[in-house]
């Protein structure tokens, strides 16, 4: 953990991750400077921050001159920035330019990559980024009042496979599956698009609302915690019930709970399973646990 009263950066993303990496930051006494980026950062990070600095997408120059002038030593990457934004017609910098150059291809992880190196060699370490959020972090076994049922269960530990899979090609995290079959897989647009497809798919072919589908979220085989973190939050549990998914996994120590204690009380009300996995095992035959929750 950063030390109290060090200046903390914070390259910020859109989404609630920001929030609550910069909530965290203040609380164990630091001092956050935050680098935005126009169209993408919301602006209301402005008053959850001591410093606000937006740039446009593509400069890499600028903002980490105003890291260095911030007097930052230790930053984190958190929030969204989608991956088709590259096809997005934006205008990088000299810099940018060549970094791209250098690129062996257009993976996220290379570009990422490249940048934290960019940043190291100017005297900028990017940790990870769930440095302040350990908290937050899913919990191994059933983390909801609900158990998987026997199909449920079944269902995860196939997606499990299919999931590390897709992560392994740097495609996507995540799966949807419904009788151990994937019915879509997750890709540039994301977890809930995923979500949204299977649900209209399920429901062209078996002309019923009745979808079950189970959810299955993971890290890469070989996860770099300074950015990508998996992430689940609120959002995503209503898109759950519109495509009318019953449960969700997630890889237990390497996905990231937005806001973990809301996430789990709503994910009861609407009677989901939500399971943490370890080693592609659910461990979701035992009863279900309170997973540190308050009461």
């Amino acid at each position: 953990m950063s030390p109290a009263g060090e200046t903390i950066g914070l390259i910020a993303g859109s989404g609630r991750f920001p929030f609550l990496v910069a909530q965290e930051a203040r609380r164990l006494g630091q001092r956050v400077f935050a680098v935005g980026l126009a169209g993408v950062t919301d602006g209301a990070l402005a008053g959850a921050v001591d410093e606000l600095q937006v740039f446009k997408l593509g400069q890499v120059s600028a903002p980490l001159a105003a890291l260095q002038r911030a007097g930052v030593r230790r930053a984190v990457l958190a929030g969204k920035v989608q991956h088709v934004s590259v096809f997005g017609g934006i205008l990088p910098d000299l810099r940018a330019v060549r970094i791209l150059a250098g690129l062996k291809d257009r993976r996220t992880d290379t570009i990422l990559a490249a940048v934290v190196e960019e940043f190291r060699k100017e005297g900028i370490e990017i940790i990870s980024s769930a440095t302040h959020l350990a908290h937050l972090l899913a919990v191994p076994g059933c983390m909801s009042r609900r158990a998987p049922t026997r199909e449920e269960s079944s269902d995860i530990e196939f997606g499990w496979r299919a999931a590390k899979a897709l992560a392994g090609v740097d495609i996507g995290q995540s799966v949807v599956v419904r009788d151990r079959t994937v019915v879509a897989a997750e890709a540039m647009e994301g977890t809930d698009a995923a979500l949204i497809r299977a649900g209209e798919l399920v429901r062209s072919r078996a002309g019923s609302g009745k979808t079950a589908l189970v959810l299955v979220k993971v890290a890469k085989p070989r996860q770099d915690f300074r950015f990508d973190l998996p992430v689940l939050g609120l959002d995503t549990l209503k898109t759950m019930e519109a495509a009318g998914a019953t449960a969700v996994a997630m890889e237990a120590g390497k996905t990231l709970l937005f806001d973990k204690e809301a996430f789990l009380q709503t994910a009861d009300r609407m009677g989901l399973a939500v399971v943490g996995v370890e080693d592609g095992r659910s461990g979701a035959g035992g009863a279900p646990r309170d997973a540190g929750r308050s009461t």
